[in-house]
């Protein structure tokens, strides 16, 4: 008898590409992988390959009680965060549905990776090498100040002086750090086992591109010290399941630098997959109590380019 999987995403909605890839690493294993993605409203891209369930928002007081209807009531397998908000969300639920497969690191590191100020300080103690970090009256310009909480590059500032500084509110809810013009933005997709804890791959992108604070624009490259610094990093920080590392490359003093860690797929995973990093594969056996192989054999300078696709709903009509 085919094995079957459903999978709970949490905020998947855009993510259609990804759960292509979902059902493909499942026909690959004869297990017949069905998707179904919690959001809270009905007319988004993902229903072309999956089933909505309408849901809540993740501060709303009911979301737990939500969620774990809509796990007993599809009989879900495996469930997976795809916005920063549902990664804690997803570390509650590990702990109330042992039985369900959740690939998220424990509650108090995905907490930590949410205030980057908290997580500069833990990166710092770590060891890990970031940008300078200031205090509020005391920093260099210019400098970069990133809203403690938020992302996609949301609300960021760079000041080169003290009257830029003066006009700013409340330096109090950013992180401050050096700012470094010459660089370049790569990513890291990683996959630690839930299982053995062992790293899984390591895959550097180098971020070539965004539009809307995701990439459009990326290609995979094999730089040692980058896949280095990302396995020494999970290891150190016991973070377990999908893992995405942004490092800054300081070009004139040629340095990779440690910027966050956020505990979930990113979107331009698609590209360290289809380079042959076969992450929804590695979840698909881990899923059934199986270790998955490691994975170092990925494709170098694999570019991917990204264009938009639509998907109509019309009323009263279903998809």
């Amino acid at each position: 008898m085919k094995r079957k999987a459903n999978i709970l995403m949490l905020g998947g909605a855009k993510r259609v590409s990804l759960a292509r890839l979902l059902i493909a690493a499942g026909q690959r294993m004869e297990i017949e992988v069905k998707i179904f993605s919690s959001e809270i409203m009905s007319e988004v891209p993902i229903s072309c390959v999956g089933t909505v369930v309408k849901g809540t928002r993740w501060s709303d007081s009911d979301i737990f009680d939500n969620l774990s209807a809509t796990i007993r009531r599809h009989d879900i397998g495996i469930v997976l965060p795809f916005v920063d908000g549902a990664i804690e969300i997803c570390s509650r639920l590990k702990e109330m549905h042992p039985d369900v497969f959740i690939p998220v690191s424990s509650f108090e590191m995905t907490h930590a990776m949410f205030d980057k100020a908290e997580a500069a300080e833990l990166f710092g103690l770590n060891g890990f090498d970031i940008p300078a970090t200031y205090s509020n009256d005391d920093f260099r310009f210019p400098a970069i100040l990133k809203p403690r909480e938020g992302s996609a590059s949301k609300g960021i500032k760079i000041v080169n002086n003290p009257d830029e500084l003066s006009k700013i509110k409340d330096t109090g809810k950013y992180l401050i750090q050096e700012y470094i013009a010459d660089r370049d933005e790569y990513t890291v997709d990683c996959y630690v086992s839930v299982l053995s804890k062992k790293v899984l791959c390591a895959v550097p992108r180098l971020r070539i591109s965004t539009s809307g604070g995701e990439v459009d624009r990326t290609a995979t490259r094999r730089i040692p010290e980058l896949i280095s610094k990302s396995r020494h990093i999970l290891t150190a920080l016991n973070l377990e399941g999908p893992i995405t590392i942004q490092f800054l490359h300081d070009k004139q003093r040629d340095r990779y630098l440690l910027m966050e860690i956020n505990p979930r797929l990113g979107g331009g995973v698609v590209c360290s997959i289809n380079a042959g990093a076969d992450i929804p594969g590695m979840i698909l056996k881990e899923w059934l109590g199986e270790e998955a192989e490691p994975c170092d054999d990925w494709r170098d300078n694999a570019l991917m380019a990204r264009y938009f696709s639509e998907v109509m709903f019309y009323e009263n009509e279903k998809q």
